[in-house]
């Protein structure tokens, strides 16, 4: 816990503080400025360039207010991700992403037109959006710190009211205190170069924990999409053209982009090398996918691979709760936790209300992003307002586990660097994290435990250097929480597989919550709401 007298080299005082410069960031703080708060949004990286969405083109669960079409729409992921979605929480996410998708098309986004002229609002090219988002968020007034990580919440008796971190590049402190905090800090990748996903650790799954706030769904984390050997890029929905081959130019049979990765992850476990080729492809297709996804084509256009024509080399790249569906739990239609003044948005919080234990990339992932994001900031802004300013009066505590100082205390780099790839050995092996058994969750947990009571107790500088000692806390937090959901869940459900439970099990078809810190706990929620067949 901190002093009551916290000092920093930047304070700031507001009605809301955004803790993350994603989608969800941005949308959380155009929608509590537009509320009438007094807004600043903190992010690692820099607002517009850094997170998953920033360098890719992502699809948007964008449906037309057609009572057949939203039906179809909500039905068709219902099963896949093990009925845990919930119908409510559909129809809201459906209507607000209509709605921001078509306030983007009013605000200028080029979006492109049919041989007609008709504007196309389907898809969205991540550089474009994301600097047209900045954009929006300055124009509402919002100050912005980049490369400016959270390390901690400061908080009271009446809940959370601000954080402090450090900006990386001048190794200054800051101090934002504000009545209302939204973490938007993404999910948690672990490390694994998949592209735009290195600033995402679970920052926010610890902030949000250490305050007193649950997680849910965190068993659904173990997502890998498919990736050139010799590229970061992972947008598995290309690879439903390709067909997938043994060095010797055989098929691998049952190989395939969707409901096939299991097989790709076993040869490769096997020590197979597995190729893939994009010959699916119509003829008329490829033009119209170079333009969707023009950065999948570029690692390829430079090593002078055709891959419409050319088979190359692909592994499976972890992507955690990025593309799974596990995340801070929210109580309400404003995505509030249940920790006084804290909301949670975008894959920080969790996605199982509209894709239950399974999602890809885009789609219900950029739908939840601008949805939850709009939640959290009105919901912040009319928390935050309702205290009449009292909020810079409050006499504050840091919440990080591990003690902040300004003196120099972290451990090594090099020590440091231990850790992360020590988390990184429990989480990326498909043996352990894909094909799950007691026995290997059992002893994953065994050193995760240990690895977390190596650090918890470690001192950590308000410096560069100490935020990389949070993400490696952070990580092994999160790899904690899911484990232990995962040992919880004895069944297989959305993308949780469990080997020595390979079937669906009706007796579980629950929600599973969970939190803690030095000792982590789970426990079954009801879902509410089924999804009603045509």
């Amino acid at each position: 816990m901190g002093e009551t007298k916290l000092k920093a080299d930047l304070e700031l005082n507001v009605d809301v503080l955004v803790i993350g410069g994603g989608p969800a960031g941005a949308w959380s703080a155009i929608s509590a400025a537009n509320g009438g708060a007094k807004v600043a949004l903190v992010d690692k990286g820099y607002l517009g360039s850094s997170g998953a969405t920033a360098p890719s083109g992502t699809g948007v669960w964008y449906i037309q207010p057609d009572d057949k079409l939203r039906q179809e729409a909500k039905l068709g992921r219902y099963d896949l991700g093990g009925q845990l979605s919930e119908d409510r929480w559909m129809n809201r996410v459906l209507d607000k992403a209509y709605e921001r998708m078509n306030h983007l098309a009013q605000w200028g986004y080029p979006f492109p037109a049919d041989e007609h002229g008709a504007v196309q609002i389907r898809a969205l090219q991540g550089p474009e959006y994301m600097k047209m988002m900045r954009k929006l968020v300055q124009k509402a007034g919002v100050k912005v710190l980049d490369h400016s990580p959270a390390l901690e919440l400061l908080a009271d008796a009446h809940g959370v009211a601000g954080a402090r971190g450090v900006r990386s590049q001048t190794n200054e402190s800051w101090i934002v205190r504000a009545g209302a905090v939204v973490i938007a800090t993404g999910g948690c990748a672990f490390l694994s170069k998949a592209l735009g996903c290195n600033v995402l650790t679970g920052d926010g799954y610890l902030l949000a924990a250490e305050a007193g706030a649950e997680l849910s769904g965190m068993e659904f984390s173990n997502a890998y999409a498919i990736s050139p050997t010799f590229s970061s890029v992972t947008k598995t929905a290309y690879y439903r053209y390709a067909s997938f081959y043994h060095e010797d130019g055989t098929v691998v049979e049952g190989a395939a982009s969707h409901r096939g990765r299991s097989v790709i992850a076993r040869n490769l476990l096997q020590g197979r090398q597995v190729y893939a080729c994009l010959d699916q492809v119509p003829e008329e297709m490829k033009p119209i996918l170079r333009v969707g996804q023009t950065n999948f084509f570029l690692p390829f256009d430079r090593l002078g691979i055709d891959p419409f024509r050319d088979s190359f080399p692909v592994t499976l790249r972890l992507e955690g709760t990025v593309r799974g569906t596990g995340g801070i739990h929210v109580i309400d239609e404003t995505c509030a936790t249940k920790v006084s003044g804290l909301y949670a948005a975008g894959d920080a919080a969790t996605r199982e209300f509209i894709c239950g234990g399974f999602t890809g990339g885009g789609s219900h992932n950029a739908a939840w992003a601008m949805s939850s994001g709009s939640f959290a900031g009105q919901g912040a802004a009319e928390f935050a307002l309702a205290l009449s300013g009292k909020a810079e009066d409050r006499s504050l505590l840091g919440l990080s586990t591990s003690p902040l100082t300004s003196q120099q205390s972290d451990p090594s780099p090099g020590k440091v660097q231990e850790y992360v790839e020590a988390v990184k050995e429990e989480v990326h092996p498909y043996d352990r994290n894909l094909f799950r058994t007691d026995k290997v969750l059992n002893d994953s947990l065994g050193r995760l435990d240990e690895l977390w009571k190596q650090q918890r107790d470690q001192a950590i500088t308000l410096n560069a250097q100490g935020y990389k000692a949070r993400e490696a806390l952070a990580m092994t937090a999160t790899a904690r929480w899911m484990y232990e959901s995962a040992k919880f869940r004895t069944e297989t459900r959305g993308m949780h597989r469990r080997v020595d439970f390979p079937n669906i099990d009706a007796n579980q078809h629950y929600r599973l919550v969970s939190g803690g810190l030095d000792r982590v706990w789970v426990k079954p929620e009801q879902v509410v709401g089924k999804v009603a067949a045509l």
